[in-house]
């Protein structure tokens, strides 16, 4: 008999850019996925700078800094709050919600200059256009992959079914 708790959780890889803004509407999303499944769904941030946004490309770096500093996804969320002023101050924002989360600026900056991050955004790149992302949001969780580009409508309900599938698959 297997233990449950034991089981690796279910993962739901979000491709994202921190400067869409339908990737801040998909937050409400994330966290009430996380409220439901706590540790039996790992949601994994993927990189996938459009280049439509600016901004994105260094953002995405900057999320990376901010995962090495302890503070991943308190500063994604941050940034992603802040879309429209993004697009507009670009990477002074990013310093600055850096400085908001007590995380060090100065580090971020050194970090978008020496672009220690770019193989990780790079490679979260390619594999997103490898398995068919054109857009942001998409989820892909199992072997599905759900595009929140289009619409959100009623993508949390199909991920709930998905994970709900595969969850009741490890006992």
């Amino acid at each position: 008999m297997s233990d449950p708790s034991s089981a690796a959780p279910v993962v739901l890889d979000v491709w994202c850019e921190l400067e869409c803004p339908d990737c801040h509407l998909a937050l409400s999303d994330v966290h009430a996925l996380r409220a439901r499944y706590g540790d039996r769904l790992e949601v994994r941030l993927r990189h996938f700078p459009l280049e439509k946004h600016k901004h994105a490309y260094a953002a995405a770096q900057a999320a990376e800094e901010a995962v090495v500093q302890g503070k991943g996804w308190p500063y994604i969320e941050a940034v992603l709050a802040r879309t429209a002023e993004l697009a507009r101050s670009g990477q002074p924002l990013l310093i600055e919600v850096a400085a908001e989360l007590g995380l060090d600026a100065e580090e971020f900056d050194t970090a978008l200059i020496d672009g220690r991050h770019l193989l990780i955004v790079d490679a979260d790149q390619a594999e997103g256009k490898a398995i068919g992302v054109t857009g942001t949001p998409t989820y892909v969780i199992g072997d599905e992959r759900l595009d929140g580009g289009k619409s959100q409508e009623g993508l949390r309900e199909r991920i709930e079914e998905i994970a709900d599938r595969l969850l009741a698959g490890q006992d």
